[in-house]
């Protein structure tokens, strides 16, 4: 069985990330820019109020057997200090209960 681990992290940590993955032998990501807010409800500057801020989301599929050591790696690499802070992202992870290949349209298990 598979397992899809979106990441959404800051743009600043991304390519922290992405280097960890490849150094933990998982290069297959996809990457996007995303701009959302979370529980903080976007921040305040002065007198400004910034609802959409901008992230990065990074998604791949990995065995179930991965799933663990993927998120660990993810989350150690994207975390800003040692204990983190507000801002720093989020990790969903999902089932995949189906997988093609578009170039050979084989269905992958």
């Amino acid at each position: 069985m598979q397992t899809m681990v979106r990441a959404i992290v800051r743009p600043e940590k991304c390519d922290d990330v992405l280097a960890a993955l490849m150094d933990a032998g998982f290069p297959a990501v996809t990457k996007f820019n995303v701009a959302g807010r979370g529980k903080q409800r976007g921040i305040k500057i002065g007198e400004i109020q910034y609802d959409e801020i901008p992230k990065v989301m990074l998604i791949c599929v990995v065995d179930d057997k991965d799933k663990e050591f993927v998120v660990k790696t993810v989350m150690e690499s994207a975390r800003t200090g040692t204990k983190g802070a507000f801002g720093d992202g989020k990790i969903f992870v999902s089932p995949v209960e189906e997988m093609y290949t578009i170039s050979s349209g084989v269905k992958e298990s």
